[in-house]
């Protein structure tokens, strides 16, 4: 009697375990993650199975200002011992991006992080930066970007590394090209033009 209990139960057991895993709410034996807070999920879940990715080019302008009373970039770390490429220089960073090179054209929102100096051979930073979108279906979405940007190179690119809003799981490049440089007050416009895969 209390075999045939046992295996009434264990049946039940099996079969409660393939529903909840074709569900989605648990992953069957052999699968669970070793450290028990990290699961599969089936892409459905997130209605991304039904959306098809999408390839997104654009172009912006990055006013970096480093001057005046209205300066969008501020440095907040400034080496013992600077050298000439600056190393250990740290910038934070709130720049307008434009959808022309004028800083009166149309502004489609803000690049918002930081730049290192961060080689001791060339001008060459660390960027880390979202691009925070304000205008029309993109106005709160983002785009994250991080990478290595040799500043006196003519093209540099950096990878796009995420997103969220409309770019959600985002990822690709952006190449950036010096439209003009101040050498007197260090203020810059750079071109990007960027390549997002999302959702």
């Amino acid at each position: 009697m209390a075999k045939v209990i046992f295996l009434i139960l264990a049946s039940e057991i099996i079969l409660l375990l393939s529903i909840l895993s074709s569900s989605g709410l648990i992953q069957c034996f052999g699968e669970e993650d070793d450290h028990g807070f990290v699961r599969t999920l089936d892409p459905k879940l997130l209605g991304l199975s039904a959306r098809k990715e999408k390839l997104s080019h654009f172009q912006v302008y990055w006013h970096d200002i480093v001057s005046g009373r209205n300066a969008t970039s501020v440095r907040v770390v400034q080496p013992t011992n600077l050298t000439a490429t600056g190393f250990g220089l740290i910038s934070m960073i709130d720049d307008p991006l434009t959808e022309g090179p004028k800083l009166s054209s149309k502004m489609v929102g803000r690049a918002q992080g930081f730049y290192a100096l961060s080689s001791q051979e060339e001008v060459g930073l660390l960027m880390s930066m979202n691009f925070a979108f304000t205008q029309g279906k993109y106005n709160g979405s983002t785009i994250t970007i991080l990478g290595r940007n040799t500043v006196f190179s003519k093209v540099r690119e950096m990878p796009v590394i995420g997103g969220s809003g409309l770019f959600r799981f985002a990822r690709g490049y952006v190449q950036a090209r010096t439209h003009t440089f101040n050498q007197k007050t260090g203020d810059a416009i750079i071109q990007y033009t960027c390549y997002v895969f999302h959702y």
